[in-house]
């Protein structure tokens, strides 16, 4: 089934003071666009989904807990690999597209604690 969607109509679910999400599910992969406010963090997780993380507009500080933190500016994207742990940090308001495959069932389920906090 073909379906267009608008990210600008879609509502965003707030996960905290500092970030908010607009996301979409297929069978097989979950795309997200993720708004930071400046100072945002996202904790020290990791997943078994790969992830490309497309910046839109602004920055992102990812840190690795094997190598040194790379910053993501608008226009660039970065691969993180499967069950890799990671955080991020919004040096400026930001916003990202994140695409995960497989899709991201804790997202849809509403059980992704580690970015519900205050």
């Amino acid at each position: 089934m073909l379906e267009v969607k608008s990210w600008e109509k879609m509502e965003t679910e707030q996960l905290n003071s500092k970030i908010g999400r607009k996301m979409l599910s297929g069978n097989n992969f979950t795309v997200a666009q993720v708004l930071l406010a400046r100072d945002a963090v996202v904790p020290r997780h990791s997943h078994e989904n790969e992830q490309f993380t497309y910046i839109l507009s602004g920055a992102l500080k990812f840190s690795f807990d094997d190598q040194e933190s790379v910053v993501v500016h608008g226009g660039e994207v970065l691969f993180i690999p499967s069950n890799v742990p990671h955080s991020a940090a919004a040096l400026e308001d930001t916003v990202d597209l994140d695409i995960f495959a497989p899709r991201r069932e804790d997202w849809i389920n509403k059980t992704d604690a580690y970015l519900r906090g205050k």
